[in-house]
């Protein structure tokens, strides 16, 4: 099963130029996206992912491992590159857990949520 990585391509920080013709989460989106994608791992865009207080956010998603929403991204390279980072190992990690200490500067700090996997219907 493949780790997913969801940009929310509408978030706007609270500093967002308007003039810039584009929003922050599309910024961010853009540079995830020119990025080598680590194995296991898949990125798509997605509009609103109702964080607005956080933005940008995003999300690291498997099915049947533990899920997470970050936020606060300022969109940069060091940013993109840490939620690539993140999402490899989660793509290792039999469960979705990755010790704190695997975890790459750019992301601490920015954890929003955590959800359990949703149980087996069978």
């Amino acid at each position: 099963m493949a780790t997913w990585v969801t940009i929310c391509e509408t978030c706007k920080r609270e500093d967002w130029d308007e003039t810039s013709g584009q929003t922050d989460g599309d910024r961010l989106a853009a540079l995830v996206e020119n990025l080598p994608v680590p194995d296991g791992v898949r990125v798509r865009r997605h509009s609103c992912l109702m964080g607005c207080g956080k933005g940008c956010n995003v999300t690291v998603q498997a099915a049947g491992k533990l899920c997470y929403t970050l936020g606060n991204f300022v969109p940069d390279a060091e940013s993109a590159d840490a939620i690539l980072t993140y999402a490899g190992l989660h793509a290792e990690s039999e469960t979705g857990q990755v010790p704190y200490r695997q975890w790459p500067q750019g992301v601490k700090g920015h954890f929003v949520t955590r959800h359990p996997p949703l149980p087996d219907d069978g």
